[in-house]
């Protein structure tokens, strides 16, 4: 028994060295992605942890799986789909701990993936959120087009990563090892501390879905924060596993709400002309689908600036939370799609360095 309480309180001592991490799962009827990947996420090795499943009123047996299999795993239940903005927004006001990581039911994860990114938050007390390194889940030499090795984002608010600039993915080979402040941090594996979510107010719920993750980085970045990568921690996504990345509706949520996150965080002038020609460039986009017989995807777009127009006020009182001045670490001075069909620019490591802000 004594041999029992010594070894008991030596684990109370070593919990009470590592920040409290919960990990949060954000379900809508995901059973297959559940029984495919809980076993690795379940297998972290990390001391001081806790697993959660938010579940946005999924109507299959995802949760009874669960519990019938993970009975240790607590759930969480919103009673309708909230997205994935308003369904994190309402799980993590349930939940206490110093981290919180947002992982996506479509990640698998290695054991050790969680102390190296609490690590480089621990030692960086400006740094708010950060991301692991994201490879496919397929291609698993390769970098996946959610996050890859750090996000960044061009002055018309398209966003590319380290290892992924549009549709173009690079293989792993060690190029982007080393730990960076990027622009955004991405939502398939979203650490953050606690305080910083809740000061931020967390995600924005109109953008409902996609987007999201780069709308609250930015708002950090404004309140004085930084965006982190951490190469020393490896996960695998699949990706789309949601909606497929041919969906007209996830056209339709990406046009929509990188207009929004322009207009919010953007200084009054700049988001005034930098929307103007970003509407053109969408323009020459909706062009492209009809040309090529997507004619869901072009009315998406054209849909898309509709209801930017239509919230154009109710996006504008969003403005004034944060200083419009930020740290623009991580931004393009130029086109990502001028630079990668224009100038064939593919890889991120061929960009010109001169044109980050």
């Amino acid at each position: 028994m004594a041999l029992v309480t010594q070894a008991m309180e030596k684990e109370t001592q070593t919990m009470k060295h590592y920040p409290k991490v919960a990990v949060v799962i954000l379900n809508w009827n995901g059973r297959f992605f559940l029984e495919k990947f809980l076993p690795s996420v379940f297998n972290t090795c990390y001391p001081n942890i806790e697993f959660v499943v938010g579940d946005n009123g999924s109507t299959d047996d995802s949760i009874s799986f669960v519990t019938t299999h993970y009975p240790t795993i607590r759930i969480i239940r919103n009673d309708r789909n909230l997205g994935f903005a308003g369904g994190y927004n309402s799980i993590l006001t349930q939940i206490e701990a110093d981290y919180f990581v947002l992982l996506n039911s479509d990640v698998e994860v290695t054991p050790r993936w969680i102390k190296p990114v609490v690590d480089l938050l621990e030692s960086n007390p400006d740094m708010a959120a950060a991301q692991p390194k994201i490879r496919s889940f397929y291609q698993r030499d390769n970098f996946e087009h959610a996050g890859a090795a750090g996000g960044y984002i061009d002055r018309y608010g398209f966003p590319f990563c380290r290892g992924r600039i549009l549709n173009v993915t690079e293989k792993d080979i060690g190029q982007y090892d080393d730990p960076c402040e990027v622009f955004w941090a991405s939502g398939a594996a979203f650490f953050i501390k606690r305080e910083c979510w809740r000061s931020s107010g967390g995600f924005d719920e109109d953008f409902f879905a996609h987007m999201e993750e780069i709308d609250l980085c930015w708002r950090l970045k404004r309140a004085g924060y930084r965006i982190g990568y951490c190469p020393d921690s490896v996960v695998y996504h699949v990706g789309g596993g949601t909606l497929d990345t041919s969906n007209p509706r996830k056209t339709y949520l990406n046009f929509r709400n990188s207009l929004f996150m322009l207009q919010k965080n953007l200084p009054f002038l700049e988001a005034t002309w930098v929307v103007f020609a970003r509407m053109w460039i969408d323009f020459t986009a909706l062009i492209h689908f009809l040309l090529t017989g997507k004619f869901r995807d072009a009315w998406a777009v054209s849909r898309s600036h509709q209801r930017f127009f239509i919230d154009f006020f109710k996006t504008a009182k969003k403005r004034n939370r944060y200083p419009p001045t930020f740290d623009t670490t991580g931004m393009y001075r130029g086109s990502i799609v001028w630079a990668f069909y224009m100038h064939a620019k593919t890889r991120f490591n061929k960009l010109n360095l001169k044109r980050f802000l």
